[in-house]
């Protein structure tokens, strides 16, 4: 059945002549590119690689490509030149600032600038991973759960079955070397891999722009194009010797950059994609899941701001800012995503495409006997999730930090410890957690509870135990407030007897019956899901990848702008738009330029590309990738995707959606003429470390 891969190729090569002009009539009719260009670099598509761009990639240049590029926590990234040089997006580093700033600095609003080797600072518990090697597993782990007879003992010994090859694989770690192992399910679990990183544990700030320049145009610009961000960062990786690592694979710096129409590979780690699930799991997802997780995190980001409006120093305290930018930044992509699953197309596309998949199952006998029912199965799986939408609606995020009231948090670990065997470990570690709990401000607190009671007001019944259980909470129970809950417990007063405990134990069971019956369901989708890939995988073979599952990937796409508002989205934009932005709003907190960079020093050229956009296709986590052209020369590092992108959770759209980056011409500029950083710019030019910028101007 591999056969229909060329003709998803070819369908491929046809897409890629279509004008940009055409982005605004979306048909309801699948395309071979639906599920996206998230390639594998176990299964890169060669054929479909060559017959698009009339280039076909071999194995020292994967090779190079995949050892060049690097993940970080959350993020991807990239070596930069042969002494461990490391760049990446500043929203991807920001938050560690504050672990590595000195007493009288503001790294954050700043910016950090190493002027030499000595200054370069280590970041506490930071790592950068690099895939060594691929060995498919899947064999391996499905023999596992051949013979288990129920779902909890096939998730078992699979988990086993990946425990093993963990412990296999790890045996190769050579004298000094810090590996990590992870077996990824791809396909829903149709097929296994395992991938073996090395990790980097020294990893040390170069250089940070400051916020206002790497979060320019703020949250509103967030998921846009045009944009006018200097979003990048420069770290280094040392050895165990302490000297910079020596990188020999690593992109090298492209002084031509690129121009509209130009091929280039975006290399990172896609987070998630719910590309490959089905129209019933969709329709869930649209009804109940993405519509409930939206309208949290709005209203939990109204509650912060307003806090942070109300009181901004002691917000800055508290780290606010990063805070509402991590909920801002899930609260634009869900609710992007709610409204991409109302658009009535995107079903029926994703129906077309699931119809032609069922199709060439059923004409195939051997499929057809296998894997005819599977569809339907996970149909019966979801309508048993619906039945529970209201308790989905009613628990959503519970106690979940950040989204969750301090009490509401403490409420819960208080039930687990007093659940728990007394003297147990996890006893132990709850007991310690709610004895180091903190107070958020009081009108912050009020304002994340009185959410938690509007959730439940708003789907309970009126005469629902967990709403009559709420009289005179939190004041009356001791875990209303961090000092009152280590008091109870230092004197063993906290008991069931508690008000916030009498709430508990109508609250709790529910919840666990809750997790537990979505649970039981979750892994028979799983088991379902993972027919689903397997079935996938024998009709399409590599011609359709798997969804992302942040592990390495590479995709292709050509810089191009696009059609909105009745106008037009330039390929890219200049250091010009982000002067006129400072100017045009002058005085508006998102558009107003650090002090460095408020008046263009002598020598920045304004003409200097600063964003483009491309058709490559990104997603959450692909954020710090490297952009490179055929040739492995780094273009520019991938932030963020269009508003029109967010469809991508469920379909790739390359007539709608950009991928957003930082062209590395600007980043030279501004290292050079702003930020005088001349040994950078001279290591990333030539490959040359020099210790000192005395050195870099000899």
């Amino acid at each position: 059945m591999k056969r229909l891969g060329m003709a998803i190729w070819v369908g491929a090569l046809i897409a890629t002549m279509v004008p940009s002009s055409a982005a605004q009539t979306v048909s309801a009719e699948a395309s071979d590119l639906d599920n996206g260009k998230m390639w594998l670099f176990e299964n890169p598509p060669l054929d479909y690689l060559e017959a698009t761009y009339g280039f076909r990639p071999d194995a020292a240049w994967l090779e190079r490509a995949r050892l060049s590029a690097l993940r970080i926590p959350g993020c991807s990234a990239s070596f930069v030149s042969p002494n461990g040089l490391v760049v990446t997006n500043h929203h991807c580093v920001r938050g560690r600032l504050p672990a590595i700033q000195r007493e009288g600095e503001t790294l954050l609003d700043d910016g950090f600038r190493a002027a030499s080797l000595d200054e370069e600072r280590r970041i506490p518990g930071f790592y950068a991973d690099q895939l060594l090697r691929i060995e498919d597993v899947t064999a391996e782990i499905d023999a596992a759960a051949a013979t288990a007879q129920t779902d909890a003992e096939r998730a078992d010994a699979r988990q086993a079955a990946a425990t093993a090859v963990q412990a296999r694989l790890s045996a190769s770690r050579a004298p000094g070397d810090s590996l990590v192992v992870e077996v990824v399910p791809l396909y829903q679990g149709g097929k296994t891999s395992a991938y073996v990183f090395r990790r980097f544990i020294d990893v040390r700030f170069v250089m940070a722009v400051e916020l206002q320049a790497g979060f320019f145009g703020g949250d509103g610009d967030n998921f846009t194009y045009p944009r006018y961000a200097l979003d990048y960062s420069f770290l280094r990786v040392y050895g165990p010797d302490g000297r910079p690592m020596a990188t020999p694979h690593h992109f090298t710096f492209s002084d031509a950059g690129v121009q509209e129409g130009d091929l280039v590979f975006v290399i990172g780690n896609p987070g998630s994609t719910s590309r490959q699930l089905t129209v019933a799991q969709l329709e869930y997802l649209r009804d109940v899941q993405v519509a409930v997780r939206a309208r949290s995190l709005t209203s939990r980001l109204g509650a912060y701001r307003a806090f942070y409006a109300a009181d901004p120093v002691t917000g800055e305290a508290m780290d606010l800012r990063n805070v509402m930018f991590g909920i801002s930044n899930s609260e634009k992509a869900f609710v992007g995503r709610a409204e991409a699953l109302q658009e009535p197309w995107v079903i029926a596309r994703r129906a077309d495409d699931e119809k032609r998949f069922r199709d060439a199952i059923a004409a195939d006998p051997a499929l057809a006997v296998r894997f005819g029912g599977v569809h339907d199965a996970i149909a019966a799986v979801v309508a048993e999730q619906r039945t529970m939408a209201v308790e989905t609606a009613a628990f959503e995020a519970l106690g979940a930090a950040r989204l969750a009231a301090g009490f509401e948090q403490r409420m819960m670990q208080a039930w687990a410890l007093l659940s728990d065997a007394p003297g147990s470990e996890r006893a132990r570690r709850t007991r310690e957690r709610l004895m180091q709990s903190a107070d958020y401000p009081a009108a912050l607190e009020a304002s994340l509870w009185n959410l938690r009671i509007e959730d439940w007001k708003r789907v309970l019944p009126a005469d629902d135990p967990i709403l009559a259980a709420l009289d005179g909470l939190p004041g009356s129970s001791a875990l209303a407030s961090a000092a009152g809950t280590k008091a109870a417990l230092e004197a063993g007063t906290l008991t069931m007897e508690d008000p916030g405990m009498r709430l508990a134990s109508v609250l709790m069971p529910r919840f666990a019956a809750w997790q537990s019956a979505m649970a039981g369901l979750s892994a028979r989708l799983a088991d379902l899901q993972r027919e689903i890939g397997k079935a996938r995988f024998a009709v399409y073979g590599v011609a359709v990848p798997p969804d992302a599952t942040f592990s390495p990937r590479f995709t292709d796409g050509v810089v191009r702008g696009y059609e909105y508002n009745g106008t037009l989205a330039p390929a890219y934009t200049t250091l010009f738009g982000m002067y006129d932005r400072h100017y045009s709003f002058a005085g508006h907190p998102d558009w107003a330029l650090p002090d460095r960079l408020a008046s263009p020093p002598p020598g920045l050229d304004l003409g200097t590309p600063l964003n483009f956009a491309s058709t490559s296709d990104t997603i959450g986590g692909n954020s710090g990738s490297p952009a490179v052209t055929k040739d492995l020369a780094l273009v520019g590092l991938n932030f963020d995707r269009n508003i029109e992108g967010l469809v991508r959770d469920y379909l790739y759209l390359p007539e709608r959606g950009r991928n957003v980056m930082v062209d590395m011409r600007a980043v030279k500029a501004t290292l050079d003429h702003v930020y005088d950083l001349d040994r950078v710019v001279l290591e990333l030019t030539t490959g040359r470390l020099v210790a000192t910028e005395a050195e870099a101007d000899r």
